[in-house]
């Protein structure tokens, strides 16, 4: 069975080790930031693909000036 596109607190609960209220103030801060790019969210669940984007991808370097 193919894996699902959304994320359930549950689950965001379980991957990032942290408690459910917490994983819906998580989710909340990412579904507004899918839709202030246009996408449609649901109340409770994020988009996998974003979720992984947002905790696992690397930011690049930032150089420090001093």
């Amino acid at each position: 069975m193919a894996e699902k596109m959304f994320m359930r607190v549950s689950e965001v609960a379980s991957v990032l080790d942290v408690s459910e209220p917490y994983s819906y103030k998580l989710i909340r801060k990412m579904n507004g930031e899918l839709k202030k790019s246009g996408c449609i969210t649901i109340s409770g669940r994020v988009d996998r693909r974003f979720f992984y984007e947002k905790f696992y991808t690397p930011k690049k370097p930032t150089e420090r000036t001093e």
